[in-house]
Parts: C-alpha cells; structure tokens; sequence
C-alpha cells in the first residue's frame, strides 16, 4: 500500500492532501477532480465588470490623440495618462483573467522581486535616455530630429490644410 493510498479499516489518508481547500473525505467522495469554477473566482457578472473596465480603460488612452484632450499641447501628460492606463489594465488582466488574484500567498515571492527588478532596470536605464543624445557622431547629428524640425512639420501642415479649405471654396 502507497502513503497516499487510504487505509481501509480507519478511513485515514496518509500523505499529503493535493487539493486546495478540501478534506480528504471531500477528495475521496469525488468532487470536481480538482478543478476550480469560475463561479468560485466571483462568477461571470465579475468578468463582464472588468471587461467593460478595460473597454472604458482602451476608450480613454484612445482619447488622448483627439481633440477633446484637454493636454493636446502637453504630449509627456498624455504619455503619463497612458502608461498609467496601460499598467492598470495588464493590472486587471493579470489579477482577473489570469486567476492570481484567487492564488496562494506565494505570488507575492514570485511578483516582488520581480517589480523590484523592473524598477531598478527603468530608473538605471534612465541616465543613458537622458544623456543619449550628448556624445554622437557627426552624421547621426546631421540626421537627428530636433525640436524645430516638429515645428516646421506643424506650420507646413497647417499651411496644407488652409490650402485644401481654400481650394473647396473657389
């Protein structure tokens, strides 16, 4: 007889129980073979709810290209807007569809250090972003986009677009 065979004569189990929150006799009666219902992770209605969240989450970095964002002239505050929008719906993917909500405490050894590191990669990365552009070669300097150059292509494109009104007119 194995460990985790039961012992006939006592109805004990030896060994170790492999099913999360559930007793042996509730394993040996024959259960759901282990497997977890959506129903026990908050049912369907939850599901919809973070799925119409991620729906207004995708309408609202969507918004900040029209005209109706009020920062249109701040393009770092649109950025910041989507990468925070971004981090919250892979927030809501991962906790929701991916079930680590409903996990045991050990996620957080796995996650932790793993933050961890991606911040300290992002902000040893931020130096060279920063000073990327101070010590090149001449060619990419004669190549490089500059600040002016956007605001060329912006006064050109005004200028295309009041040429295209003015020739529907005549």
């Amino acid at each position: 007889m194995n460990n985790s065979e039961t012992d006939s004569s006592s109805n004990v189990t030896h060994g170790p129980v492999t099913s999360h929150g559930k007793l042996a006799e509730e394993i040996q009666a024959g259960g759901d073979d282990g497997e977890q219902s959506h129903e026990a992770h908050g049912g369907i209605m939850q599901y919809m709810a973070v799925f119409v969240a991620l729906c207004f989450l995708t309408t609202m970095s969507f918004l900040t290209y029209s005209s109706y964002w009020p920062w249109r002239d701040e393009p770092q505050v649109g950025w910041a807007f989507m990468m925070a929008v971004s981090c919250t719906k892979a927030l809501l993917v991962v906790l929701f569809f991916m079930h680590v909500l409903w996990e045991a405490n050990w996620k957080y050894v796995l996650t932790i250090p793993a933050a961890m590191m991606a911040i300290f990669l992002a902000i040893m990365l931020i130096p060279d972003i920063g000073l990327r552009n101070r010590m090149v070669s001449q060619e990419r300097a004669l190549h490089m986009a500059r600040g002016s150059d956007v605001l060329l292509l912006e006064k050109a494109a005004s200028a295309d677009s009041s040429d295209e009104v003015g020739k529907h007119e005549h």
